[in-house]
C-alpha cells in the first residue's frame, strides 16, 4: 500500500482530526493518537493471514484492519457504530482518511456489535474483537453475535478482573468506576471469558497473552485487604488486559 494523496494536503487534514490510533500513513506522516496499537500486535498472536478473510469488530481508526491487509489478508471488513456515528469518542473520518492515504481496499460496514449477522456480512476466517467486550452491557449476547460471523478463529482482547477468584466471575461497574468511563461495564475473570466463549459455541478457548499479579504480590494484597471495608487496592491490582483465542 502507498500514499495516494498529496503529503501536505494529507497532513493538514490529519491534523484537524481527533485520533485514537497512532499509525504511519506514509509520506512521513504519523497520526497523533492517544494509544500506539503497534505495541499490542505481538500480544495478539496473529496467525498467518495470507489469503484469509478478516473482520475487525469495533475498528475505530482502523489500525488493525489495515494491519491485517498489510499481512496479506485477501479481504478485510471493518465494522463500527459507537465510534463512527454513535455516542462514542470519535468519528469515522480518521478511518476514511487513513484508508485513502494508504490506498487500502479495506471495506467498511456501519453496524452495531449486537446487529452482526452472517446473512448480511458473511462469515470470516479470523475475527478481531479488540477492546470491545467490556463495553458490552450484555457480553454473552455480544459474543454470540460475534461468534455468528466467525468461521474459524476469534481473537478477543479485553479487560479482565477478579483475578484472585478461581471460579468464573465478573466485576460489574454501573457507573464510571472502570477507568472513569461510563461505557465500561464488565471485567470478567479469565475463567468467565473462557466459559462465555464456550457457551456461544467455540470448542476451544485459551488465554494466549496475559499480565497478572505475581503470586507473592497477590498474597500480600489479599492479606492487606482482609478485614477492610476499603477494597480499592485489591480491586485496582486485579485489573489487567488479556488476549484470548477461540476456535470453532
Amino acid at each position: 500500500m502507498s500514499a495516494v494523496v498529496e503529503p501536505q494536503h494529507l497532513r493538514r487534514r490529519a491534523q484537524q482530526l481527533r485520533w485514537y490510533h497512532t499509525m504511519d500513513l506514509g509520506a512521513g506522516l504519523t497520526t497523533r493518537g492517544t494509544t500506539d496499537p503497534s505495541v499490542f500486535v505481538p500480544r495478539l498472536r496473529l496467525p498467518e493471514l495470507t489469503g484469509k478473510q478478516v473482520l475487525d469488530v469495533g475498528a475505530w481508526d482502523g489500525y488493525f484492519s489495515f494491519e491485517a491487509e498489510r499481512r496479506g489478508a485477501a479481504r478485510v471488513v471493518a465494522t463500527d457504530s459507537y465510534s463512527w456515528g454513535g455516542p462514542g469518542w470519535g468519528s469515522k473520518a480518521g478511518f476514511e482518511l487513513a484508508r485513502e492515504a494508504l490506498g487500502s481496499r479495506v471495506e467498511d460496514v456501519h453496524v452495531d456489535v449486537m446487529e452482526l449477522d452472517p446473512r448480511r456480512l458473511g462469515r470470516f476466517d479470523v475475527v478481531l474483537f479488540l477492546g470491545g467486550m467490556y463495553h458490552m452491557r450484555d457480553p454473552v449476547g455480544a459474543l454470540e453475535r460475534v461468534a455468528s460471523v466467525t468461521r474459524d478463529l476469534l481473537i478477543v482482547e479485553t479487560e479482565v478482573g477478579m483475578l484472585l477468584t478461581r471460579r468464573p466471575a465478573a466485576a460489574f461497574y454501573p457507573g464510571d468506576e472502570l477507568g472513569g468511563d461510563p461505557s465500561n461495564w464488565w471485567a470478567p475473570n479469565p475463567a468467565a471469558v473462557v466459559g462465555m466463549l464456550r457457551t456461544v459455541g467455540f470448542r476451544q478457548a485459551d488465554v494466549v497473552w496475559k499480565r497478572g499479579l505475581p503470586r507473592r504480590v497477590a498474597g500480600w494484597v489479599r492479606n492487606k485487604s482482609r478485614g477492610r471495608s476499603d477494597m480499592s487496592l485489591l480491586e485496582a491490582m486485579q485489573r489487567f488486559r488479556f488476549v484470548f483465542h477461540a476456535r470453532r
